[in-house]
């Protein structure tokens, strides 16, 4: 950290209005930061949180992000892993000061690989779990994906038309029925 030269920004946040920030304000000023940005009244879930949007609108590449604690930023695990991979993708420095996170030393950097080979693990892991529990659903005679927008019933009607009626167009029967000629076509001809 000697050769850094960014800007240390922290955040604080506390979820009512009753709480106080001063704890964390006295932990981000000894630890360097130069701006804190806060949220008062805040609940973590919340989906907008001015005070952490100005942080990171103030951060740039090379500058420190330092936090008193995970659940004072993150809304979940989720929403840390991403704010962290634009952090490592922007070259930004990241601190949580009573998780003893810090990305500026060496086991800091290694601990935050290590967070991102867990991160890939889950992601495929879900990718896993989504992919048999889709299969399990189709071998039970589930319907993937969105509702088919022409049933059997209007493919029967369709296909009336057609052959009853040598006048009406595909086009016209696929616009009565809501759905593209090509949709009309792929059920008409059995592909559907």
């Amino acid at each position: 950290m000697a050769n850094f030269t960014g800007k240390v920004i922290g955040y604080a946040r506390v979820s009512t209005e009753e709480q106080h920030l001063d704890l964390q304000f006295d932990a981000l000023e000894e630890a360097g930061c130069g701006r804190i940005f806060s949220d008062q009244g805040i609940s973590a879930v919340a989906k907008r949180r001015d005070g952490f949007e100005q942080a990171l609108e103030a951060l740039d590449d090379g500058d420190i992000f330092v936090i008193w604690k995970m659940d004072r930023a993150f809304r979940s695990l989720r929403h840390a892993l991403d704010i962290l991979e634009v952090f490592e993708q922007r070259n930004i420095e990241f601190r949580s000061l009573t998780d003893q996170i810090d990305t500026t030393t060496p086991m800091g950097k290694f601990m935050y690989q290590i967070r991102n080979v867990f991160a890939e693990l889950e992601r495929s892991l879900i990718s896993e779990r989504t992919k048999a529990g889709m299969e399990a659903a189709r071998k039970r005679g589930a319907q993937i994906g969105r509702p088919r927008k022409l049933t059997p019933e209007k493919i029967l009607w369709a296909k009336s038309q057609l052959e009853s009626n040598a006048q009406v167009t595909m086009a016209a029967l696929a616009k009565k029925l809501g759905v593209s000629s090509k949709t009309l076509r792929r059920g008409v001809n059995g592909d559907y």
